[in-house]
């Protein structure tokens, strides 16, 4: 099967690419591996019009508005990415198919401790924009770097910093307390700055260079989304780590019209 575009990644920057291109009338292929970041959070927020929607109607809705104008979809997995001649070769599982042009927007892992894992995305988070307003005027406990105390208290006024998580109390399905070493917090929501790690591997398997952020290496692109490999570009938080959901589809969309132009240029 040959494609113009591949797209790998089926969140907000993948379907906002898709759909631009579709209605370019493009032959496009979305691969997503149906594990979007967000999928805890029962919400998402700050996207206008959209605010309080659950994400995974978020991409519901997409990906339908994508099949409408003839995109392709399908839940598989990457398993190698390989530049020929006239393009790219991905392997999927059971079948192969060419691509002119690539679009990553395969996202980040956020590297949550277990004991954690089950409360994150609800009263657990990392992004006080995306939960804030949620919690607000309730007892917060902060742990990351002390700039983040004080965007915390914009939120309310009682913010605890701890230097460490290392256990939390859960009673009725909520959050009452962290406990820090031998201290024991009460919380009603825990702001956690937790690591991250982009997905990456096929993107630096091709040789796309990367760049220092505050939050680690990440695969540089410039502001239309383009790597260093030709023909290759990015979008979303595998790229950039702070973006939240609205920005991550303005990107795809960018990085969309781009690809575009690109072809054009190239004479399909």
């Amino acid at each position: 099967m040959r494609y113009e575009v591949v797209i790998i990644g089926g969140g907000a920057a993948g379907l906002s690419a898709a759909l631009m291109l579709t209605r370019a009338r493009r032959s496009v292929l979305v691969v997503d591996g149906a594990e979007p970041r967000n999928k805890p959070a029962a919400h998402m927020h700050n996207y206008l019009s959209r605010d309080g929607q659950s994400p995974l109607d978020l991409l519901k809705h997409g990906r339908a508005e994508v099949e409408g104008y003839g995109g392709e979809i399908v839940n598989d997995t990457v398993h190698g990415v390989t530049k020929i001649d006239d393009g790219f070769v991905v392997e999927l599982s059971g079948r192969t198919v060419h691509a002119q042009r690539l679009l990553f927007a395969t996202g980040l892992v956020d590297e949550v401790p277990e004991i954690l894992r089950s409360r994150w995305g609800r009263d657990v988070f990392s992004c006080p924009y995306c939960h804030g307003y949620e919690v607000r005027d309730q007892k917060l406990v902060v742990f990351g770097e002390e700039m983040k105390v004080a965007l915390v208290r914009q939120w309310s006024g009682d913010v605890t910093h701890v230097p460490s998580v290392d256990g939390i109390e859960v009673e009725d399905d909520r959050l009452v307390a962290v406990i820090s070493g031998a201290d024991r917090v009460p919380a009603d929501a825990l702001v956690y700055s937790a690591q991250v790690k982009p997905r990456d591997e096929f993107l630096l398997a091709l040789g796309a260079e990367t760049a220092e952020t505050p939050m680690g290496a990440f695969v540089r692109t410039d502001d239309k989304g383009r790597t260093s490999v030709p023909g290759v570009y990015a979008a979303g938080n595998v790229t950039d780590p702070a973006a939240i959901v609205i920005v991550a589809a303005a990107q795809g969309a960018q990085a969309a019209g781009m690809i575009n132009m690109d072809l054009i240029l190239a004479g399909t």
